[in-house]
């Protein structure tokens, strides 16, 4: 079942009743002139277990370690927001998967060449999904770019991934010649920052309910960096986001702040379809097929990742 996606971005008090999240405005539940009938009336009631994602995009939200506890039992991430409203944090549970040990015992002890070989598998769907984008939306020439992909060898040693990705970037926007891709440059690379905050804790929370480390990686291993294997898994993934944001681009949108319907759009990265094996399905449940599949390489049932094809 596809899990929802909830945003806060004004004041709220969240609770839990019954298995139940509980949403209560403080202008409502403060204003002593309202009777108590209409205050309950005014509660806004969500099944915890249908949650997959929470954004909490306001200083002024109050949680109940209660409803926390919940949230986490039930593998939901959620995501909190600094001062500039824009994704700081990510809550996970520890423990997502009734063989967790067993899984972890696999992940810790995978060889050094089955790594190379599921980063060659990475970032071999990762180009030719940048490739299908590129012919998609701005119909350049992407001989060169598929045939870095078809270059990639384990480990990729000869880094195709940056010559993609160069580029990739300086094509992508057509009406942006002077674009460059970096997380404190220029708008929209608000817009893809935000996008892939919200597309790396889906990914997270789909690593922890495969019983997996997000921590430990296949090739990224910033001593710094809790989400080394989110940040390789997300990888193929990174193109979908990229044309919600081309999308905005090309409408004509004011994107240099980024705005509550800006996010709107943004927040709906958890149910765009994409194409797994020839099977259709939600982002959210696509993502978890290749978390699954990433167990068994490790386990030794599988020698490759399910990843979707643009």
């Amino acid at each position: 079942m596809i899990k929802r996606t909830l945003y806060f971005g004004n004041p709220a008090y969240l609770s839990k009743r019954n298995e139940q999240l509980v949403i209560k405005l403080p202008e409502v539940v403060k204003n002593d002139t309202l009777p108590e009938s209409f205050k309950q009336k005014s509660e806004i009631t969500v099944p915890i277990e249908d949650i997959g994602v929470m954004v909490l995009d306001h200083q002024q939200i109050t949680l109940t370690h209660g409803l926390m506890d919940s949230l986490l039992s039930n593998n939901t991430a959620v995501i909190t927001c600094d001062s500039n409203r824009m994704p700081a944090g990510l809550l996970l549970p520890l423990s997502g998967n009734t063989t967790q040990r067993e899984r972890w015992h696999d992940q810790i002890d995978a060889s050094v060449p089955l790594k190379k070989q599921l980063w060659q598998q990475t970032i071999k769907a990762k180009i030719d999904n940048q490739a299908s984008l590129l012919e998609r939306r701005c119909k350049v020439n992407t001989k060169n770019i598929r045939y870095w992909s078809e270059a990639v060898k384990s480990g990729d040693g000869e880094n195709h991934e940056a010559r993609a990705a160069a580029y990739y970037w300086g094509n992508i926007f057509p009406s942006l010649p002077d674009f460059r891709r970096g997380r404190e440059e220029d708008p929209p690379n608000n817009l893809l920052n935000y996008g892939y905050a919200i597309l790396r804790a889906v990914v997270a929370r789909s690593l922890v309910s495969s019983g997996l480390l997000p921590t430990l990686g296949i090739h990224h291993r910033n001593r710094y960096n809790a989400y080394c294997l989110a940040d390789d898994i997300m990888e193929p993934y990174r193109p979908y986001v990229d044309n919600i944001v081309c999308d905005v681009v090309d409408k004509g949108y004011d994107y240099f702040e980024l705005t509550k319907e800006l996010k709107q759009q943004l927040l709906q990265i958890p149910t765009i379809e994409v194409v797994i094996d020839g099977e259709r399905s939600p982002l959210m449940i696509g993502v978890q097929r290749t978390t699954a599949s990433l167990y068994k390489c490790y386990s030794g049932e599988f020698r490759k990742i399910s990843y979707p094809v643009m």
